[in-house]
């Protein structure tokens, strides 16, 4: 039996999945994260899946916090590379154990280099490594297993798969800013992320939509703690909220989100501040919790009475409907808009606000589906058809790995 690992690593957090290769199917064993990495609150959850007798997938869920795992003498602020070895060692000892064909690894940024999922060489890491700078949230984080996992387990294939591989294929004007083409011509262009949740999104529009609804012009919502939106028309990304980096867009859990260029020159020159002060204002300290003052959590701004909290929301939503018109522009009209992620998928009074706001483009909300969180959440009649779909980056990351795979054999 073969299998294949996927790891997603964040800022403070690594998402996990083993998958069983059966032909073209990849059943889910296990999944789970670790989170508050390289803090006291570190804990990891992990769900192990069976099927029945129906082929359903049935889950058993653990979870381990900072005292559960200090009291298997591990230490409670893990890094990165202590959670993979715990992993790792983890599902070195199941008795059911399989053939490790290879690893997948979810990276945020592969330049103007990296189009496709790629087995990485040394060489390619190097490359990887040059991009920090574009994604330093994510890119770090990213590599850092790989290359641990490469020195560990160099006979295993190390699978790179990329947030903004799906965006490569966008039209010229899409990618292009109105600078010197001297400087466009080093990079400087919109990249666009978030690529593997809408490329999960556009492999499952077709068999959620009902017969006959049409899926040439979608905006998919990426809406959580990082937050985007795409246009997509027949399978293909023509335009997403972030460009050049992962800062550029909706404002987010921490990041501002687009703001006047000019006011970045203001606080150097008049606030005094330094490049490094201005980059931890504008990743760290800004979006939700900038604006409320209050957290970067959309759960807790909906349960604060706080003035604060409603105007950060209020801002959150205001910049979504905005975005979509735009997006709607690029399409050339809308047939579906769908939200996933943390706040797409379960913050139903987020999702109101924005739908209301964008009624002039046809959009009908059936509050009731909303409110439980149904799959369509617009009304029978509703010229645009409004849906709710859980993204599964991991399963993209699975599926490319075992086409790569295929490829090789």
């Amino acid at each position: 039996m073969q299998e294949i690992l996927v790891l997603n690593s964040g800022s403070s957090s690594v998402k996990f999945a083993l998958y069983r290769v059966d032909d073209d199917a990849l059943p889910l064993a296990y999944s789970g994260h670790f989170s508050g990495l390289a803090t006291s609150q570190c804990a990891v959850s992990l769900t192990r899946w069976t099927q029945d007798t129906n082929n359903d997938a049935l889950p058993t869920a653990y979870h381990y916090d900072a005292q559960a795992l200090a009291s298997q003498g591990l230490r409670p602020a893990m890094t990165h590379e202590d959670a993979v070895l715990m992993l790792m060692s983890w599902f070195d000892q199941r008795e059911e154990k399989g053939t490790l064909a290879a690893i997948g690894h979810r990276v945020v940024h592969g330049g103007q280099t990296y189009h496709e999922a790629v087995r990485l060489t040394a060489d390619d890491v190097a490359v990887l490594e040059r991009f920090s700078s574009l994604a330093p949230l994510h890119q770090p984080h990213g590599l850092a297993p790989i290359k641990l996992l490469m020195k560990q387990m160099p006979d295993v294939p190390q699978i790179a798969c990329f947030d903004t591989a799906f965006h490569a294929h966008q039209p010229q004007q899409a990618r292009q800013f109105a600078l010197p083409r001297e400087l466009t011509a080093k990079g400087l262009i919109r990249y666009g992320f978030h690529g593997l949740s809408y490329d999960y999104i556009q492999r499952t529009l077709s068999s959620v939509l009902p017969d006959g609804a049409s899926r040439a012009r979608v905006i998919v919502a990426h809406l959580g703690n990082g937050a985007s939106m795409c246009a997509i028309r027949d399978g293909i990304s023509v335009a997403s909220t972030m460009g050049f980096t992962a800062l550029e867009g909706l404002p987010m859990g921490t990041r501002s989100g687009a703001l006047d260029p000019g006011l970045v020159l203001h606080l150097i020159s008049h606030e005094e501040m330094s490049v490094e002060d201005v980059s931890t204002l504008l990743y760290k300290r800004s979006g939700l919790l900038g604006v409320s003052g209050i957290s970067s959590d959309m759960r807790e701004l909906l349960a604060s009475d706080a003035p604060e909290a409603q105007e950060a929301i209020e801002l959150y939503c205001y910049r979504a409907a905005r975005e979509i018109a735009s997006l709607a522009g690029a399409l050339g009209g809308l047939d579906q808009l769908v939200f996933t992620a943390g706040i797409g998928e379960h913050a139903a009074p987020v999702r109101a606000r924005i739908v209301a706001q964008c009624e002039w483009l046809g959009m009908q909300l059936d509050p009731q589906a909303n409110g439980h969180h149904a799959e369509c959440i617009s009304l029978p009649d509703s010229r645009v058809g409004v849906w709710v779909i859980p993204t599964d980056e991991e399963r993209v990351i699975a599926s490319d790995c075992l086409a790569l795979l295929k490829e090789a054999d």
